[in-house]
């Protein structure tokens, strides 16, 4: 029997009618007028989505990209960098780093856990002549929330320019580009914003457009000053990814209809009803504090072939989730409901997950876990976005 395809993977995301449609669109030239007051008029939404008042540079890549121009346009070889390495996309901030060029300080955190704001506070102590501070805000291998608003107010007391990765953050999760002091904030296209990837967007402080605009030793391709100049004609440096801008046009439009507190009080919920679900199953949960909006990992019991759960909860229930990663792989399940996911998509996710573990051995603490998460989830739509539910008994 076919099922509809429920993808609940921590990105590429569902897509909205209402995006497709735009994408759909005929194509249109980006250096002629209609594109220029497309760009212009995402360009104005942009600035509330990462609260700012600085440009948001469009860059025609995925997020690493947007990661490796961030690297390269602020810092020069040589320069000394403190990179948060909690999880594989902390791993990739090194590795970006040090083919810079770069002098990098890993401050190593164990998969699954924050950093703490002190530890950062205490490594620039100690190494004063650190000019960047590289975090994942949203650490999609493990489905933790870094606190970056804690160590932003760590990092603007000196020289070290805070460069956040929110690929899986922005457009899920508060993150306040100017009021926290983030130097540098980063997405793509298909997380939180609900497109198709390739497309990157980037926003630097003043004190980071210092920084782009002295180094001399930037990169040909991701030459964020010279996009800067070519965003004031609504124009990009290279060839736009002209679909995709349209179809930020439409999403921005769906994101801000109702306001931004609107998604996260959602993607909160979401997150309850999740986090509820699995633990009335008796599944431990990944990330027990600091954990993601728009991701919940789950860990395995042992003996569980997390690869094979996976592959039977697609293949006999039609929704695709994620294994883990490096040395998770095979030993906890990542949930997605990021962007166009809602409360249905995300009970159907857990029914897979529940049948596909009883089909590999595994077991349900709880017959009663969908009405334990659905009153998480109304519970948490009553209640502030970020505030701790009282415990539910399934």
């Amino acid at each position: 029997m076919l099922n509809k395809l429920r993808l609940l993977t921590p990105g590429p995301t569902p897509l909205p009618e209402r995006v497709r449609l735009a994408l759909a669109r005929d194509m249109t030239h980006h250096r002629k007028k209609a594109f220029m007051d497309i760009m212009m008029r995402v360009q104005e939404r942009l600035h509330v989505l990462f609260g700012t008042s600085e440009v948001v540079l469009p860059l025609s890549c995925s997020g690493t990209g947007a990661m490796t121009a961030a690297a390269h346009s602020l810092f020069a070889p040589g320069q000394h960098v403190l990179v948060v390495d909690g999880g594989k996309f902390g791993q990739r901030w090194r590795f970006i780093a040090e083919q810079r060029g770069l002098q990098v300080t890993s401050l190593e955190v164990p998969w699954g856990k924050a950093v703490e704001p002190q530890a950062v506070a205490d490594a620039l102590k100690a190494e004063p002549d650190i000019a960047g501070v590289l975090i994942q805000y949203s650490e999609t291998s493990t489905g933790v929330l870094h606190p970056v608003k804690e160590v932003a107010r760590v990092t603007r007391e000196t020289k070290a320019l805070l460069v956040v990765d929110g690929i899986s953050a922005v457009g899920l999760v508060p993150c306040p580009m100017d009021e926290w002091g983030i130097d540098c904030l980063l997405t793509g296209s298909q997380k939180g914003l609900m497109l198709p990837p390739g497309l990157a967007l980037l926003a630097l402080s003043s004190r980071s457009w210092k920084a782009a605009e002295a180094n001399d030793t930037g990169c040909f391709y991701f030459n964020l000053p010279a996009e800067k100049a070519k965003l004031a004609k609504g124009q990009t440096l290279f060839t736009s990814a002209v679909n995709l801008i349209v179809g930020l046009d439409e999403s921005l439009d769906m994101l801000l209809e109702n306001g931004l507190d609107a998604v996260y009080a959602k993607q909160w919920a979401l997150t309850m009803l999740n986090r509820a679900g699995v633990a009335a199953m008796g599944l431990t949960l990944f990330a027990p504090e600091h954990f993601a909006w728009g991701i919940t990992s789950v860990q395995l019991p042992a003996g569980v072939d997390g690869t094979e759960v996976v592959r039977i909860a697609m293949e006999k229930y039609g929704v695709c989730l994620a294994g883990g990663q490096d040395h998770l792989k095979g030993k906890i399940v990542r949930i997605g409901h990021m962007g166009w996911v809602d409360w249905a998509d995300a009970l159907a996710g857990l029914h897979a997950l529940n049948r596909s573990l009883i089909e590999v051995g595994g077991y349900c603490a709880s017959r009663e876990y969908m009405e334990v998460a659905m009153s998480a989830y109304h519970m948490a739509l009553k209640g502030k976005p970020g505030q701790a539910l009282p415990t539910i008994h399934s």
